[in-house]
């Protein structure tokens, strides 16, 4: 068992902040996924074994590790698992209720935006690879079926084989891998950040969400992450009023690449997000890898740059303590850090249906996803209903605001009261 590294004072944030972001500038491209996803942002730990006795280091030299990490080339396969406490109302890479599943928009049932997007429940298993910041591909398999992503120089494929559909989008448009956000040169502009599929992308986010004073961070002794020794950092909040138990993030000890990433709840429980290597191989994987013809009879949707879902004017993807620019309507971040809240206008200046179930505007299906999660709550704001996950909260007011935030219900209250 390696030694522990004690929990870093106030007195060490500068040089802990300069660390951070310097990992999350230069952690390197494993995926292309082209959607934003605001809503979710950290992963745990899967198949270790042992604990390997390693030369002692600091969370800053960890931190450091990580972002002097050149790792350009790997393969590999990952297993994430998302609990964020949802109903389940369908299941597998095809059709269901998951979050954008189906045909929205007549974009295709390969359309990157869609699909990846079911990433967001359930466990999945998935096979990457990366050789430099212009060929990266990204499979996610399912029982009968797998679904594909490749980035290889100017193009972006994504291939379905359960619908045999293809969707084809040129590097730098709004549905391609954003490069500058990963690393890469000679970058696409205003594309959006990808949803995080790999441990070392779950570990950026949460080292720039992790640039704060109100961050506890130390080196908890070591794992063995897919046969390969590692050091586990962990993260927590000082601040009352997170969701957010502690992330830990899996070093490998050679190469300084995170190996697995998990995210676990302040009420306690099973993990929020699970992920993590169970086979990885740092060699330059084959020139074949990347290649990808659609085959004769394959449907394929070519990105038109001009109305992809991934990315809308104005919304760009900003992490969720950093909204910039443009965006929904009144859009303002009260708070910093791990209790940030973002607070926002419903277009209409109306809130939800006073019964989801008893509306006609609400599907059936939609209608028991919100009344399962929805509590009412009253304060000097007026009325409102909370919507909770196990790790993101949100409270919609009648009259059209919404606050939200990976933080309890009271929090999200107290905020709408001190808006008034």
């Amino acid at each position: 068992m390696a030694p522990y590294e004690p929990e870093q004072d106030t007195t060490e944030a500068d040089e802990l902040s300069a660390g951070r972001r310097k990992a999350a500038r230069y952690v390197v491209p494993l995926a292309v996924a082209g959607v934003a996803a605001a809503t979710i942002g950290l992963v745990p730990a899967l198949a270790t074994s042992g604990d390997p006795d390693l030369p002692k280091i600091t969370a800053q030299e960890l931190i450091e590790k990580i972002a002097a990490s050149d790792t350009e080339q790997l393969s590999g396969t990952v297993k994430i698992s998302t609990d964020l406490g949802l109903p389940s109302f369908g299941s597998g890479l095809t059709g269901g209720f998951a979050p954008g599943g189906g045909d929205e928009g007549g974009k295709g049932a390969a359309d990157p935006s869609a699909k990846l997007m079911e990433l967001a429940s359930g466990t999945h298993t998935l096979r990457i690879a990366a050789d430099g910041p212009d060929k990266q591909k990204l499979s996610v398999l399912d029982d009968a079926a797998e679904y594909s992503l490749i980035h290889n120089g100017d193009d972006v494929w994504a291939y379905d084989s359960a619908s045999n559909e293809a969707y084809h989008a040129k590097d730098g448009g709004r549905a391609g891998a954003d490069k500058s956000h990963r690393g890469g040169k000679g970058a696409g502009k205003d594309l959006p950040k990808e949803l995080p599929a790999t441990p070392k992308e779950f570990a950026e986010q949460a080292l720039k969400a992790a640039e704060k004073s109100s961050t506890s961070v130390e080196v908890d002794g070591s794992a063995q992450v897919a046969g390969r020794d590692a050091y586990r950092l962990v993260l927590k909040p000082k601040d009352s009023g997170s969701t957010v138990g502690q992330i830990t993030i899996a070093v490998d000890e050679k190469t300084g690449t995170p190996l697995k990433f998990t995210l676990s709840p302040a009420g306690g429980g099973s993990a929020v997000v699970d992920a993590g290597f169970t086979k990885v191989d740092f060699g330059k994987p084959s020139a074949a890898t990347f290649d990808f013809k659609p085959a004769k009879g394959t449907k394929v949707t070519e990105e038109d740059g001009k109305d992809g879902r991934s990315g809308r004017p104005g919304h760009s993807g900003e992490d969720f303590e950093g909204f910039k620019g443009e965006g929904p309507e009144g859009l303002n971040v009260i708070g910093d850090g791990w209790t940030s809240i973002a607070e926002l206008k419903l277009p209409g200046g109306q809130g939800l249906p006073t019964s989801a179930a008893g509306s006609d505007e609400v599907p059936q299906e939609a209608a028991k996803f919100l009344d399962s999660l929805g509590d009412k709550v009253n304060g000097d704001f007026g009325s409102g209903t909370v919507f909770k996950t196990r790790l993101i909260n949100a409270l919609v007011t009648d009259d059209g605001k919404v606050y939200v935030g990976a933080v309890t219900k009271d929090a999200l209250v107290k905020a709408a009261n001190a808006a008034q």
